[in-house]
Parts: C-alpha cells; structure tokens; sequence
C-alpha cells in the first residue's frame, strides 16, 4: 500500500488543533466533506481509529495522540522545504522564520523588521515568540535571538552583549504609592513578578537581592506581560532598561537593582550561505547592536 499523502496529515494536525471538521476546514480553506474523507483515507491507510464523536467534538484516540508527535514533525519538515525551496536563485527573496523571547519580539524587532523590509521587500518573515530554546539543529527556526549563550555545535553564533533590567514603576503608581528606599520597603508595594518558569525562578533566587522574599502581587510566566502591568501602573517590576528609556512615564526605583541577560543572534551553520538568511541575520545582529547601544550614553561609540 503506498504512503498516505502529506496532505492527509496536514488535515489531521488541523482536525487535532480545531477539534471538529469544520474547524478543520475553514483552517485550511477546504470543505467539511473533504476533511472527512481525508479522515477516512487516514485511518484505512494506518487500520487504525483516529477519532471518536462526543457531545464536545471530536475526540482524538489513544492511536491519534501517539501520531500527533510524528505528524508535527511532518509538517516542520515540509515547512522547511517550503522555506529552502522559496530562497533558491540569486534574488534576496523567501522565507525566514525567527524565534525571539516577547519582549524582544514584540517591543525591539518590529522597527528592525520594518527597515529589512524596506530593503528586501521579498523576504517574508515568520516570528515565533517564545522564552523556551528552539532547536535550530532541528530547524525549528532559522535564526534565534536569546538571553543565553548557544549551548549546540554546528551554530553561526554572533554575540550582541549584555541587556540590562531594571526595577521600573510607572510614575502614577509612584505618585500614589511612594517609591521604595530599599528592599525591605518593596513588601509594602505591589510587585511583579514571574509565576512557575524554572528557569526565572532559579534566577530570582541567584540574585544578590533579596526579591525572592517578596510576594509577587501580579504573577505571570510572560514577560510581555510584566511590561503590560508596569505601563499600566499596577506596580513595580523588572524591565529591559532600553525599552523603559522609551517611556518618560516609567521611571527606576532601587537603581542599585541591575541585572545582565548576554544576548545573542544564532543560525545553523549551514545557512551561512544562504542568501536570505544571512541577509535577515546580519540585519538582526545590526539593529540588536543599535538597541542594545541605546541603554546607556556612553555606548553610542561602543
């Protein structure tokens, strides 16, 4: 019996995501029929049963679970092939797809983003916003900007330097609450702060200061989140400095409070040649370093 077409999975993933055929349909711009019939050829192919009908929807069986893994895979795949296949030729056009943690992707990257376009207006860009470590070995993503040294070999890694957070308030909570005069004084203010991230929480406990102590008043794993709060006035939390000096509005509190993420830009190395990539890659490391001088004064000429 020959393979079931890549087409009959792609319908599965969106049946998987959308919980009923016509979900699935719209997802995809077909029609509820040929979602069905994708099902069906899916399940004769496999002799297995992939779903089964409730009062909720569609309920995935034990054999669906054990294949979305696969399927997801699938389609990373294809959807590299897709990327490789749209950058091929001397033309800067095509595909490229970039992780970046939110803060990063969504307060620093639009303005780079918007001059590579005004360039290369060919290149199409994909963003996954996402604190976690894409794997650019699987290619998951074609470029990375992270908070953390590259840790895999067979990567194009260009560090950028340290991005510094601050403690900031916004200046109407300042003006009804008071600025605190050390550390001891945060317990009588509204902090913000992270939720269940291992990964923060082991940081906020490595810290000189004694934050841990303090009982967050506003807890969030997304730290675009902790942005939102702070210009909203709910309280005092950590921010990037470079997107605080932004807003005259959000003013530091406890400036002996100062802490160092190193920040790089990484790729695969065997995208080193790839026209689009190293166009996307050399901009983003261009306008990291310009974001990453705005911090302080003195590193204009750095």
């Amino acid at each position: 019996m020959a393979d079931p077409d890549w087409g009959l999975y792609r319908s599965f993933l969106a049946v998987m995501a959308q919980g009923s055929l016509s979900a699935a349909a719209r997802e995809l711009g077909l029609t509820q029929p040929t979602i069905g019939r994708h099902m069906d050829e899916l399940q004769h192919h496999l002799n297995v049963v992939l779903f089964t009908r409730s009062s909720g929807g569609l309920q995935p069986t034990d054999a669906a679970l054990n294949l979305l893994p696969h399927a997801e895979t699938l389609k990373a795949a294809a959807d590299m092939l897709s990327r490789a296949a749209s950058g091929l030729g001397d033309d800067v056009r095509g595909t490229v797809r970039i992780t970046a943690s939110d803060v990063i992707g969504v307060e620093v990257l639009p303005p780079i983003l918007t001059s590579l376009r005004n360039d290369h207006p060919d290149i199409e860009i994909e963003l996954t916003l996402s604190n976690r470590m894409e794997d650019l070995l699987r290619r998951d993503a074609d470029i990375a900007i992270r908070m953390v040294p590259p840790s895999q070999d067979a990567l194009v890694a260009k560090h950028i330097g340290a991005i510094d957070l601050g403690m900031y308030a916004h200046c109407d909570y300042l003006a009804q609450n008071g600025a605190p005069e050390d550390f001891e004084d945060l317990a009588d203010h509204a902090l913000i702060g992270v939720d269940r991230d291992a990964r923060d929480l082991r940081l906020l406990h490595s810290l000189p200061w004694p934050l841990a102590k303090h009982r967050f008043s506003f807890r969030s794993d997304q730290h675009l989140s902790h942005l939102a709060m702070i210009r909203a006035g709910y309280g005092i939390g950590m921010c990037q400095v470079g997107v605080a000096l932004r807003e005259p509005a959000l003013q530091r509190v406890l400036p002996e409070f100062s802490l160092a993420l190193d920040s790089w830009v990484t790729m695969h190395e065997d995208l080193r040649n790839n026209l689009r990539c190293r166009t996307v890659f050399d901009a983003l490391v261009t306008g990291m370093k310009t974001y990453w001088r705005t911090q302080k004064p003195d590193r204009q000429l750095a």
